[in-house]
């Protein structure tokens, strides 16, 4: 039985809890929270939140937690009183009414995981969660006894928001100590989602636990492969291959073990879904996913190039969607580790070496483009630097959890590559995305260990490994100066994005990380 005067909810009604996927698909009908479309998958609309808002995102300040949590724009402090208030206005808002209650694990290692309770007044959020986490088993829901508790009431604002000084009526707020989370304003499902990745970036690291953005795969003779990179720069499109099994496609943890998935399902940008290119994922669209933000044409199949809604549309689905997936949701420690970046300068290479030094330099660099649509107010990719390929929900100091990814990969002999999914033959605007099948020939040789027969030189000012020929890569594509018809202008382009390296490595330098690998970088 749940407590609901324990979770502070008044009168509620009809309680639904851990619904199956056909309860939540008639629940989902029965509200008109969406419309069907033509495969007989649910797609909903999250309004005018189709990206997450970090802007929002706060956290107690409090002891023990605040001697830990890296203070500033992107974990900004509350009050423990302002913290009591909204969690009041949630729970009010969730009370007298009927709720959906969702029990899951967050992780796949019985060491590691965390115990999640997600209450919400919404059907569809319900199996947005089904989807998105680890589903226990039967006897795992009887003897379910939940870490922590988000309460989604994106129904309620908060109209108070200038008074309290908080930047808007959004909030999506954290109480370490008392193992909440409370979402307000908004219905993005990726609230919910990330909301436990910050905390799982708390907790681990406390254990000596890598927790990473990043995707993962496993090969037929049980090579595990990491895939770091910022959402949209090709995490879910390149683990999803025919010839590897999933283990997951946005969120891991890094243990004594090995890898071990966070989720259950997959959370997958279907912008320009194409199912030649990347079928596994056009294929996992079906009944119990879960479409956002689509486009619908009058037959109800979905327009995949339609962004008029947004260019952050999605689709959620359980892991079991993709055939080709690893039960287990683990692997063993890598063998290789992929840095993806969208570089929308187009200067960076499609593949290159990295030494461990230069590995801890490119992790903390963090550099990609951000793309439209993922966060409120983008409208076009922006360069960008994030830490660790996902500085947003790193609730510790980055150097944290460099420190650890440095001993992890000396201790277990891991090769790092660098692989440029975003631009070449110019900037954005001027130049071409990189062909999917490119990377995946960059990819595939990392994997197969071809890439260590080929002969490679040094790319200039960014001092950096790569090859001369590449099966599958039009040559000409391997060195970035070869594929601009103006060579002055991409000199004057690289040495300004080496000039953005350096400039943002320098807040580093006054830790002991920032000292020793800032020579590591580009160099004018």
């Amino acid at each position: 039985m749940i407590d609901f005067e324990k979770l502070g909810l008044e009168n509620v009604k009809n309680v639904y809890h851990n619904l199956s996927y056909d309860e939540l698909f008639e629940h989902e009908m029965k509200n008109k929270e969406g419309v069907l479309s033509a495969n007989g998958t649910f797609s909903v609309d999250t309004g005018i939140f189709t990206g997450r808002s970090p802007k929002d995102k706060y956290f107690v300040k409090q002891d023990p937690s605040q001697k830990y949590i890296a203070w500033g724009k992107l974990n900004r402090p509350i009050t423990k009183e302002l913290f009591d208030k909204l969690l009041k206005l949630a729970q009010k808002q969730l009370s007298n009414s009927d709720i959906y209650v969702q029990d899951v694990y967050c992780g796949s290692s019985l060491n590691s995981r965390k115990s999640i309770r997600f209450i919400t007044q919404i059907a569809w959020q319900a199996h947005f969660v089904k989807n998105m986490f680890i589903r226990p088993d039967l006897d795992g829901l009887k003897n379910f006894k939940e870490d922590f508790v988000v309460y989604n009431a994106c129904k309620c604002i908060n109209k108070d928001y200038e008074k309290d000084g908080l930047n808007s009526e959004v909030f999506v707020i954290f109480n370490v100590e008392k193992n909440i989370a409370v979402i307000g304003g908004t219905w993005y499902g990726g609230e919910m989602k990330k909301g436990i990745f910050s905390m799982m970036n708390y907790w681990l690291p406390l254990e000596n636990k890598l927790p990473m953005h990043c995707s993962a795969n496993i090969g037929k003779d049980g090579d595990t492969a990491l895939f770091f990179g910022l959402s949209g720069t090709g995490k879910t499109t390149l683990s999803t291959d025919p010839n590897r099994k999933l283990i997951g496609d946005d969120e891991h943890g890094w243990d004594e073990e090995g890898i071990f998935n966070f989720e259950g399902g997959c959370y997958a940008k279907c912008i320009n879904l194409n199912p030649d290119s990347e079928p596994e994922i056009y294929e996992a669209i079906k009944r119990n996913a879960l479409l956002e933000n689509v486009v619908l044409r009058a037959d109800k199949t979905v327009d995949f190039s339609d962004k008029s809604k947004t260019e952050n549309t999605r689709v959620s689905y359980p892991i079991e969607h993709i055939k080709n997936h690893e039960p287990s949701l683990r692997g063993s420690h890598p063998r290789n580790i992929i840095f993806l970046t969208a570089d929308a300068f187009g200067v960076l290479p499609p593949v290159s070496k990295l030494n461990d030094e230069q590995a801890m330099y490119y992790f903390l660099s963090g550099y990609t483009a951000r793309i439209a649509g993922t966060e409120r107010g983008i409208t076009e990719p922006q360069a960008t630097f994030s830490a660790c390929f996902g500085e947003p929900f790193m609730t510790l100091h980055p150097t944290v959890y460099a420190r650890l990814l440095g001993e992890k990969i000396k201790k277990h002999k891991v090769d790092v590559y660098l692989v440029n999914t975003g631009w070449s033959g110019g900037k954005y605007g001027v130049g071409q995305r990189m062909s999917i099948k490119a990377t995946r020939a960059c990819v595939n040789a990392i994997l197969d260990g071809s890439i260590k027969k080929c002969e490679f030189e040094n790319y200039e000012v960014f001092n950096i490994a790569i090859p001369k020929e590449l099966n599958g890569v039009d040559t000409k594509l391997l060195n970035p100066i070869n594929t601009w018809e103006n060579k002055e202008e991409f000199i004057k382009t690289r040495d300004e994005l080496a000039r953005r390296f350096i400039k943002n490595f320098a807040r580093y330098e006054d830790v002991k990380e920032g000292t020793l690998y800032k020579g590591l970088g580009p160099k004018l």
